[in-house]
Protein backbone atom coordinates (compact mmCIF):
# COMPACT_ATOMS: atom_id res chain seq x y z
CA UNK A 1 0.00 0.00 0.00
CA UNK A 2 1.49 3.13 -0.95
CA UNK A 3 1.81 6.91 1.39
CA UNK A 4 -1.01 7.88 -0.05
CA UNK A 5 -2.98 4.71 0.24
CA UNK A 6 -2.19 4.48 3.81
CA UNK A 7 -3.23 8.19 4.57
CA UNK A 8 -6.51 8.05 2.98
CA UNK A 9 -7.83 5.01 5.02
CA UNK A 10 -6.88 6.10 8.11
CA UNK A 11 -8.30 9.43 7.19
CA UNK A 12 -11.38 7.49 6.50
CA UNK A 13 -11.36 5.46 9.63
CA UNK A 14 -10.90 8.47 11.44
CA UNK A 15 -14.29 9.90 10.49
CA UNK A 16 -16.27 7.21 10.44
CA UNK A 17 -15.57 6.77 14.63
CA UNK A 18 -15.77 10.75 14.93
CA UNK A 19 -19.47 10.10 12.90
CA UNK A 20 -20.18 6.98 15.19
CA UNK A 21 -19.24 9.56 17.81
CA UNK A 22 -21.28 12.25 17.21
CA UNK A 23 -24.53 10.21 15.90
CA UNK A 24 -24.35 8.31 19.83
CA UNK A 25 -24.07 12.14 21.50
CA UNK A 26 -27.08 13.80 19.37
CA UNK A 27 -29.27 10.99 17.78
CA UNK A 28 -28.80 7.20 19.42
CA UNK A 29 -31.18 6.19 22.18
CA UNK A 30 -29.47 3.65 24.29
CA UNK A 31 -32.01 3.35 27.06
CA UNK A 32 -33.87 0.55 25.32
CA UNK A 33 -35.51 -2.31 26.08
CA UNK A 34 -32.72 -4.58 24.88
CA UNK A 35 -29.65 -2.18 25.73
CA UNK A 36 -26.85 -3.43 28.03
CA UNK A 37 -25.71 0.21 28.52
CA UNK A 38 -28.52 1.42 30.67
CA UNK A 39 -27.60 -1.41 33.21
CA UNK A 40 -30.89 -1.70 35.83
CA UNK A 41 -28.72 -3.95 38.44
CA UNK A 42 -25.53 -4.43 40.24
CA UNK A 43 -24.10 -7.37 37.87
CA UNK A 44 -25.10 -5.42 35.24
CA UNK A 45 -23.21 -2.31 36.21
CA UNK A 46 -20.12 -4.05 37.43
CA UNK A 47 -20.21 -5.61 33.71
CA UNK A 48 -20.94 -2.80 31.86
CA UNK A 49 -18.09 -0.63 34.12
CA UNK A 50 -15.89 -3.62 32.29
CA UNK A 51 -16.79 -3.37 29.14
CA UNK A 52 -16.48 1.19 29.51
CA UNK A 53 -12.52 0.13 30.88
CA UNK A 54 -12.31 -2.02 27.76
CA UNK A 55 -13.95 0.27 25.50
CA UNK A 56 -12.03 3.57 26.32
CA UNK A 57 -8.39 1.72 26.97
CA UNK A 58 -9.20 0.24 23.14
CA UNK A 59 -9.92 3.71 21.77
CA UNK A 60 -6.71 5.27 23.38
CA UNK A 61 -5.04 2.97 21.64
CA UNK A 62 -6.50 3.17 18.16
CA UNK A 63 -5.99 7.08 18.52
CA UNK A 64 -2.07 7.10 19.23
CA UNK A 65 -1.62 4.29 16.67
CA UNK A 66 -3.59 6.33 14.49
CA UNK A 67 -1.48 9.25 15.19
CA UNK A 68 1.50 7.69 14.96
CA UNK A 69 0.66 6.10 11.38
CA UNK A 70 -0.53 9.48 9.90
CA UNK A 71 2.82 11.20 11.53
CA UNK A 72 4.81 8.29 10.11
CA UNK A 73 3.17 8.81 6.51
CA UNK A 74 3.64 12.81 6.16
CA UNK A 75 7.06 12.75 8.16
CA UNK A 76 8.75 10.07 5.80
CA UNK A 77 6.84 10.32 2.81
CA UNK A 78 8.05 9.61 -0.90
CA UNK A 79 9.22 13.52 -2.40
CA UNK A 80 10.85 13.87 -5.77
CA UNK A 81 14.50 13.92 -6.02
CA UNK A 82 15.07 12.40 -2.25
CA UNK A 83 17.57 9.81 -1.59
CA UNK A 84 16.24 6.55 -0.09
CA UNK A 85 16.15 6.63 3.33
CA UNK A 86 18.50 4.79 5.54
CA UNK A 87 17.64 1.49 6.06
CA UNK A 88 17.75 0.26 9.90
CA UNK A 89 16.46 -3.29 11.18
CA UNK A 90 15.06 -3.08 14.67
CA UNK A 91 14.86 -0.64 17.86
CA UNK A 92 15.35 -2.44 20.95
CA UNK A 93 14.58 0.28 23.46
CA UNK A 94 10.86 1.05 21.07
CA UNK A 95 10.49 -2.70 21.06
CA UNK A 96 11.10 -2.97 24.89
CA UNK A 97 8.42 0.29 25.46
CA UNK A 98 5.73 -1.19 23.41
CA UNK A 99 6.01 -4.53 25.19
CA UNK A 100 5.67 -2.96 28.92
CA UNK A 101 2.98 -0.69 27.69
CA UNK A 102 0.69 -3.38 26.56
CA UNK A 103 1.34 -5.92 29.43
CA UNK A 104 0.69 -2.68 31.69
CA UNK A 105 -2.60 -2.20 29.75
CA UNK A 106 -3.54 -6.00 30.14
CA UNK A 107 -3.34 -5.59 33.55
CA UNK A 108 -5.08 -3.22 34.04
CA UNK A 109 -7.73 -4.52 32.44
CA UNK A 110 -7.08 -7.76 34.29
CA UNK A 111 -7.30 -7.00 37.69
CA UNK A 112 -10.97 -5.36 37.35
CA UNK A 113 -11.99 -8.22 35.44
CA UNK A 114 -10.86 -11.16 37.52
CA UNK A 115 -12.20 -9.28 40.59
CA UNK A 116 -15.64 -8.89 39.37
CA UNK A 117 -15.15 -12.68 38.27
CA UNK A 118 -14.62 -13.39 41.55
CA UNK A 119 -17.55 -10.77 42.93
CA UNK A 120 -19.91 -13.05 40.61
CA UNK A 121 -19.41 -15.84 41.53
CA UNK A 122 -19.22 -15.63 45.35
CA UNK A 123 -22.04 -17.73 47.16
CA UNK A 124 -25.47 -16.21 47.83
CA UNK A 125 -26.27 -14.86 51.49
CA UNK A 126 -28.75 -16.63 53.45
CA UNK A 127 -31.33 -13.59 52.63
CA UNK A 128 -31.13 -14.01 49.02
CA UNK A 129 -34.08 -15.05 47.34
CA UNK A 130 -33.87 -17.79 45.38
CA UNK A 131 -35.70 -18.53 42.06
CA UNK A 132 -35.22 -22.04 39.81
CA UNK A 133 -35.51 -20.83 36.35
CA UNK A 134 -36.13 -24.34 33.96
CA UNK A 135 -35.54 -23.59 30.51
CA UNK A 136 -37.59 -25.73 27.84
CA UNK A 137 -38.44 -25.83 24.73
CA UNK A 138 -39.68 -23.15 24.33
CA UNK A 139 -40.58 -21.33 27.60
CA UNK A 140 -39.68 -20.41 30.98
CA UNK A 141 -40.27 -22.49 33.93
CA UNK A 142 -39.76 -20.51 37.44
CA UNK A 143 -40.19 -21.36 41.31
CA UNK A 144 -39.62 -19.81 44.35
CA UNK A 145 -38.98 -23.00 46.45
CA UNK A 146 -39.24 -20.59 50.16
CA UNK A 147 -42.57 -18.65 49.01
CA UNK A 148 -43.93 -22.09 47.32
CA UNK A 149 -44.94 -19.91 44.23
CA UNK A 150 -44.52 -21.64 40.59
CA UNK A 151 -45.19 -19.50 37.33
CA UNK A 152 -44.49 -19.84 33.92
CA UNK A 153 -43.04 -16.74 31.47
CA UNK A 154 -42.82 -13.96 33.60
CA UNK A 155 -40.56 -13.38 36.49
CA UNK A 156 -41.42 -11.32 39.46
CA UNK A 157 -39.01 -9.55 41.77
CA UNK A 158 -38.56 -7.39 44.46
CA UNK A 159 -36.41 -3.89 44.01
CA UNK A 160 -33.09 -4.05 46.07
CA UNK A 161 -33.35 -7.75 46.91
CA UNK A 162 -30.44 -9.79 45.91
CA UNK A 163 -31.69 -12.65 43.95
CA UNK A 164 -30.00 -15.99 43.40
CA UNK A 165 -30.99 -17.62 40.03
CA UNK A 166 -30.46 -21.51 39.59
CA UNK A 167 -30.70 -22.60 36.24
CA UNK A 168 -31.76 -25.89 35.06
CA UNK A 169 -31.94 -27.36 31.57
CA UNK A 170 -34.15 -31.00 30.89
CA UNK A 171 -33.57 -30.96 27.49
CA UNK A 172 -30.98 -28.58 25.18
CA UNK A 173 -28.46 -25.91 26.00
CA UNK A 174 -30.52 -22.33 26.28
CA UNK A 175 -29.09 -19.11 27.95
CA UNK A 176 -30.74 -17.38 30.28
CA UNK A 177 -30.43 -13.22 29.29
CA UNK A 178 -32.03 -10.04 30.45
CA UNK A 179 -30.15 -7.19 28.90
CA UNK A 180 -31.47 -4.79 31.54
CA UNK A 181 -30.94 -6.50 34.14
CA UNK A 182 -27.10 -8.11 33.05
CA UNK A 183 -25.73 -11.52 32.84
CA UNK A 184 -26.25 -14.00 30.34
CA UNK A 185 -25.75 -17.44 31.50
CA UNK A 186 -26.07 -21.10 29.67
CA UNK A 187 -28.47 -23.32 30.61
CA UNK A 188 -27.04 -26.75 30.49
CA UNK A 189 -28.75 -29.95 30.71
CA UNK A 190 -27.26 -32.11 33.82
CA UNK A 191 -25.96 -29.07 35.25
CA UNK A 192 -26.74 -26.16 37.53
CA UNK A 193 -25.71 -22.51 36.58
CA UNK A 194 -26.35 -19.74 38.85
CA UNK A 195 -26.46 -15.54 38.78
CA UNK A 196 -26.79 -13.48 41.74
CA UNK A 197 -28.15 -9.85 41.28
CA UNK A 198 -29.48 -7.33 42.82
CA UNK A 199 -32.51 -5.48 40.80
CA UNK A 200 -31.90 -1.59 41.63
CA UNK A 201 -34.72 -0.01 39.25
CA UNK A 202 -38.73 -0.70 39.41
CA UNK A 203 -39.46 -1.67 36.14
CA UNK A 204 -40.67 -4.24 33.30
CA UNK A 205 -37.89 -5.57 31.54
CA UNK A 206 -37.83 -7.84 28.65
CA UNK A 207 -35.77 -11.66 28.74
CA UNK A 208 -34.70 -13.68 25.76
CA UNK A 209 -32.82 -16.98 25.36
CA UNK A 210 -29.36 -16.21 23.54
CA UNK A 211 -28.59 -19.87 22.64
CA UNK A 212 -30.17 -21.35 19.49
CA UNK A 213 -32.31 -24.31 20.94
CA UNK A 214 -34.49 -24.98 17.73
CA UNK A 215 -37.01 -23.84 15.66
CA UNK A 216 -38.78 -21.67 17.71
CA UNK A 217 -35.50 -20.13 19.66
CA UNK A 218 -36.63 -16.64 18.97
CA UNK A 219 -39.86 -17.24 19.99
CA UNK A 220 -38.35 -18.35 23.57
CA UNK A 221 -38.97 -15.06 25.55
CA UNK A 222 -40.11 -14.09 28.77
CA UNK A 223 -40.67 -10.56 30.65
CA UNK A 224 -39.12 -9.64 34.36
CA UNK A 225 -41.62 -7.47 36.63
CA UNK A 226 -39.18 -5.62 39.27
CA UNK A 227 -41.95 -4.59 42.49
CA UNK A 228 -41.88 -1.72 44.62
CA UNK A 229 -41.96 -3.23 48.29
CA UNK A 230 -45.59 -3.17 48.60
CA UNK A 231 -45.92 -4.34 44.96
CA UNK A 232 -43.85 -7.03 45.47
CA UNK A 233 -46.10 -8.53 48.78
CA UNK A 234 -49.15 -8.03 46.84
CA UNK A 235 -47.68 -10.17 43.93
CA UNK A 236 -46.75 -12.62 46.38
CA UNK A 237 -50.15 -12.91 48.02
CA UNK A 238 -51.81 -13.27 45.15
CA UNK A 239 -49.67 -16.10 43.89
CA UNK A 240 -50.16 -17.53 47.06
CA UNK A 241 -53.75 -17.47 47.01
CA UNK A 242 -55.77 -20.26 45.67
CA UNK A 243 -57.44 -19.79 42.51
CA UNK A 244 -60.54 -18.13 42.03
CA UNK A 245 -63.27 -20.66 41.37
CA UNK A 246 -65.22 -19.61 37.88
CA UNK A 247 -68.12 -17.62 38.86
CA UNK A 248 -70.20 -17.48 34.92
CA UNK A 249 -71.40 -20.19 32.94
CA UNK A 250 -69.14 -20.02 29.95
CA UNK A 251 -65.78 -20.46 32.60
CA UNK A 252 -67.64 -23.17 34.39
CA UNK A 253 -68.34 -25.15 30.93
CA UNK A 254 -64.34 -24.22 30.26
CA UNK A 255 -62.95 -25.65 33.93
CA UNK A 256 -65.35 -28.93 32.98
CA UNK A 257 -63.45 -29.04 29.53
CA UNK A 258 -59.72 -28.49 30.84
CA UNK A 259 -60.72 -31.31 33.02
CA UNK A 260 -61.82 -33.43 30.80
CA UNK A 261 -59.20 -32.65 27.77
CA UNK A 262 -55.85 -33.66 27.42
CA UNK A 263 -54.78 -30.85 29.12
CA UNK A 264 -54.59 -31.95 32.48
CA UNK A 265 -52.00 -34.21 31.40
CA UNK A 266 -49.62 -31.48 30.74
CA UNK A 267 -50.30 -28.34 32.75
CA UNK A 268 -50.80 -27.85 36.63
CA UNK A 269 -53.88 -25.69 38.02
CA UNK A 270 -53.94 -26.19 41.61
CA UNK A 271 -56.73 -27.86 42.49
CA UNK A 272 -57.82 -29.03 39.14
CA UNK A 273 -54.37 -30.80 37.68
CA UNK A 274 -51.26 -31.88 38.35
CA UNK A 275 -49.51 -31.79 35.08
CA UNK A 276 -45.58 -31.14 34.65
CA UNK A 277 -44.88 -31.12 31.00
CA UNK A 278 -46.26 -27.30 30.11
CA UNK A 279 -46.57 -24.24 31.88
CA UNK A 280 -47.94 -24.05 35.44
CA UNK A 281 -51.47 -22.26 34.51
CA UNK A 282 -52.49 -21.89 38.13
CA UNK A 283 -52.85 -17.74 37.94
CA UNK A 284 -52.51 -17.89 34.00
CA UNK A 285 -55.44 -15.10 34.09
CA UNK A 286 -53.00 -12.75 35.80
CA UNK A 287 -50.07 -12.79 33.68
CA UNK A 288 -49.81 -9.74 31.32
CA UNK A 289 -48.40 -12.07 27.96
CA UNK A 290 -48.36 -15.94 27.21
CA UNK A 291 -46.90 -18.80 24.86
CA UNK A 292 -43.26 -17.62 26.41
CA UNK A 293 -43.87 -13.51 26.18
CA UNK A 294 -44.71 -13.59 22.07
CA UNK A 295 -48.28 -12.53 22.25
CA UNK A 296 -50.59 -10.37 24.94
CA UNK A 297 -52.75 -12.73 27.41
CA UNK A 298 -56.05 -11.85 25.65
CA UNK A 299 -58.83 -14.05 24.49
CA UNK A 300 -58.38 -13.67 20.97
CA UNK A 301 -54.83 -14.81 21.23
CA UNK A 302 -55.72 -17.57 23.90
CA UNK A 303 -58.14 -19.12 21.47
CA UNK A 304 -56.10 -18.93 18.74
CA UNK A 305 -53.52 -20.58 20.55
CA UNK A 306 -55.66 -23.50 21.55
CA UNK A 307 -57.12 -24.14 18.08
CA UNK A 308 -53.60 -24.34 16.73
CA UNK A 309 -50.63 -24.15 18.70
CA UNK A 310 -47.67 -24.68 16.20
CA UNK A 311 -49.73 -22.73 13.73
CA UNK A 312 -48.82 -19.37 16.28
CA UNK A 313 -45.17 -21.29 17.53
CA UNK A 314 -43.57 -22.87 14.76
CA UNK A 315 -42.14 -26.38 16.65
CA UNK A 316 -44.51 -25.78 19.64
CA UNK A 317 -45.08 -29.31 21.75
CA UNK A 318 -48.60 -28.87 22.69
CA UNK A 319 -50.79 -30.60 19.99
CA UNK A 320 -53.67 -29.48 18.90
CA UNK A 321 -56.61 -30.70 20.98
CA UNK A 322 -59.47 -30.67 18.31
CA UNK A 323 -61.98 -29.04 20.75
CA UNK A 324 -64.91 -27.79 19.09
CA UNK A 325 -65.92 -23.81 18.53
CA UNK A 326 -67.78 -23.43 21.91
CA UNK A 327 -65.21 -25.61 23.65
CA UNK A 328 -62.38 -23.40 22.65
CA UNK A 329 -64.30 -20.72 24.06
CA UNK A 330 -65.12 -22.04 26.84
CA UNK A 331 -61.81 -22.62 28.16
CA UNK A 332 -60.34 -19.12 27.31
CA UNK A 333 -63.00 -17.65 29.66
CA UNK A 334 -61.47 -20.27 32.21
CA UNK A 335 -58.15 -19.37 31.90
CA UNK A 336 -59.18 -16.14 31.68
CA UNK A 337 -60.83 -16.36 35.70
CA UNK A 338 -57.74 -17.54 36.72
CA UNK A 339 -56.37 -14.46 38.40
Amino acid sequence: MTNRARVTASLLLLAVVALGAGCGLVGWEWDTPMSTVQPKSDFGRMTHDIFMLISWTTLVIFIAVEAGLLYACFRFRDRPGAPIPKQIHGHTPLEISWTVAFAAILVIIGIPTIRVIFKTQEAPAATTLHVDVTGKQWWWDFQYPALKIHTANELHLPVGQTVAFYLHGPDVIHSFWVPQLGGKRDVVPARVNRIILTPEVPGEYLGQCAEYCGMSHANMRFRVFVHDKAGWEKWVAAQQAAPVEPKDDLAVKGKEVFSQSACVGCHTIDGVSAGVLGPNLTHFGSRTTMAAGIMKNTPENIARWIENPAHVKPGALMPTLGLRDEQIKAVTAYLQSLK
